[in-house]
């Protein structure tokens, strides 16, 4: 399917690897040019270099922190952009016990702060030139909660909630924002996320991964390449009716009619 964005311009956060990674790839490949932002500048350059090579688009790569002013400041200087796609990594799991206040607005400011902020940057233009789409990768946890996550819970919770509200005043000049809801991909976090189970249990890597296997519906973890699709979609022309919604991909993790 032709999704009718090629020549369109995107920029990609947490872009290096992962799912950002996995957009980015899905992007490139519709023809869109990019700006790829990460804090690590060797491995943003490699998924650079790779992208290019693989589809013959333009790449901007910018190294730095997305969650400060500056970093954002150094991001946005190559706009203006079409399409945007927000990412960041998630906090640590722990205890509703262990956290300070301090956690709290660490994990704020990266997982619903920043992604409001690049959106009031971006959005003026996208309005201003009649189109535009915006997809936040926010988790399933929105959907529901879960218990060892609650720093990302609390912010992710934040973002969806503005996101509802923005969405439907940006629908009527061709701007679409919607969020996409990771469950478990087979990703640095997915491993993050066993290692803390196989510490805390005293089993393998091979085993937390099979039992967390066994309480996925599609007995398997999702792909980067598969959920870059799912976002690639969302940005293109044929998802203009699609508006403020939160889109899972869980393999089915979820059971729930709405």
């Amino acid at each position: 399917m032709d999704l009718g964005i090629r020549g369109k311009r995107a920029l990609v956060t947490a872009a290096s690897k992962g799912l950002g990674r996995g957009c980015a790839e899905a992007l490139a490949e519709a023809g869109c040019d990019l700006v790829l932002n990460a804090r690590g500048a060797e491995a943003l350059e490699a998924t650079a270099a790779a992208l290019r090579a693989a589809h013959g688009v333009q790449v901007v790569t910018v190294a730095g922190d997305i969650t400060t002013e500056a970093g954002r400041a150094a991001v946005l200087a190559h706009g203006p952009f079409d399409i945007l796609v927000t990412n960041a990594g998630g906090p640590p799991p722990g205890l509703w016990s262990d956290w300070s206040r301090d956690d709290f607005i660490k994990a704020i400011d990266a997982n619903m702060l920043t992604p409001i902020a690049l959106m009031q940057a971006c959005l003026p233009g996208m309005i201003e030139r009649g189109w535009g789409r915006v997809v936040n990768i926010t988790s399933q946890s929105v959907k529901s909660p879960i218990p060892q996550l609650g720093l990302s819970n609390a912010a992710r919770a934040g973002l969806t909630g503005f996101v509802g509200g923005t969405a439907r005043q940006v629908a009527p000049h061709g701007v679409t924002i919607n969020n996409l809801l990771p469950g478990i991909h087979d990703t640095d976090r997915a491993t993050a996320l066993d290692g803390g189970v196989v510490k805390a249990r005293g089993i393998t890597m091979d085993a937390a991964r099979a039992e967390r296997m066994a309480s996925i519906p599609a007995r398997r973890y999702g792909t980067a390449a598969e959920f870059g699709a799912a976002c690639a979609f969302l940005c293109s022309q044929h998802a203009g009716f699609i508006v403020g919604q939160n889109l899972l991909l869980d393999g089915g993790a979820l059971n729930s009619t709405l």
